[in-house]
């Protein structure tokens, strides 16, 4: 076949044209975030869109990273991750195994029981206060127990051992092994494209989550990233507020500035997203993978 003919060269240069503007749509919005996040305070208003600050600064990351309690909640923030992420999965994998199992006795009872809390909640207060009769208010471990188990992270990997051939598990079983034994040493290697990706989507959720701090939290000491970058943004907002009344009563000089909240808003944008933005090319290819499950059927 002549892949130099004039149609197919018509259809070259408009591929290309296309995936250079979906490459200029998508890479556009962060480099703009970034742009402003270093850009100078007083030139942020009047700057516009930009690919590029039109007088750099760092001061917007610097307010942000001043403060210690940032770097105590990027603790606690990893703990949680490196505690919940493991746990949770444990949990997922050894409930979507067993409850994959035509010959499981009571196996769609016990997920319909599942399912029901997906689609039915007791509502806040009800969780409030069962987290302070066992004692999860004010504890780290509220930030991992409640979220151990995740039904849709089950689904998509019950799903997926779905896809695996049943003669590998009879003949494992021939060979005398028993189900711990298959499990751990036919299951799991061959659900590892789409365990990386419920890690990536549980890393996102840990990270992100800032309203159980902002709930059952009164512990500073216990604040995640995500609710001491919120805090801090709703501080620079109030002081930003002030600090204009007081220049226009006369209490300051007009030329005095803080950080905006612009800045300070794109600044933990690019705080928040960077380390997983930083992961994401290396677990790209398990997550195009296990994000296929269910889309082939042979």
């Amino acid at each position: 076949m002549n892949n130099k003919t004039i149609p197919y060269k018509i259809f070259s240069v408009f591929n290309h044209l296309f995936m250079f503007f979906i490459c200029v749509v998508v890479l556009y919005p962060y480099l703009n975030v970034l742009a402003v996040a270093l850009n100078d305070n007083a030139n942020t208003i009047t700057s516009g869109l930009t690919l590029w600050p039109q007088s750099f600064t760092l001061a917007n990351f610097e307010t942000m990273l001043s403060d210690p309690q940032i770097w105590r909640a990027t603790q606690i923030t990893l703990m949680r991750i490196f505690l919940g992420v493991p746990l949770g999965l444990i949990i997922v994998f050894f409930g979507s195994y067993a409850l994959s199992k035509n010959y499981l006795p009571g196996r769609r009872v016990m997920v319909f029981i599942l399912l029901v809390p997906m689609y039915i909640s007791a509502g806040l207060i009800p969780t409030f206060i069962l987290y302070s009769e066992i004692g999860l208010l004010n504890n780290f471990w509220v930030y991992v127990l409640p979220v151990g188990f995740n039904f849709f992270f089950f689904v998509l990997l019950r799903t997926y051992m779905y896809s695996i051939p049943q003669s590998l598990e009879e003949s494992a079983k021939i060979d005398g092994a028993n189900d711990f034994i298959i499990m751990i040493r036919i299951y799991l290697p061959l659900c590892v494209p789409i365990i990386v990706t419920l890690i990536l989507f549980s890393t996102i959720n840990h990270w992100n989550d800032w309203v159980t701090t902002l709930y059952f939290v009164r512990n500073v000491n216990l604040s995640t990233l995500a609710f001491e970058l919120q805090r801090v943004l709703r501080e620079q907002d109030r002081i930003v507020r002030l600090i204009q009344e007081a220049i226009m009563q006369g209490m300051l000089p007009p030329t005095q500035t803080v950080g905006t909240s612009a800045g300070l808003r794109n600044a933990q944008i690019i705080i928040t997203t960077l380390p997983i933005i930083a992961v994401y090319p290396f677990l790209q290819k398990y997550f195009i993978h296990g994000m296929m499950v269910g889309s082939v059927k042979e």
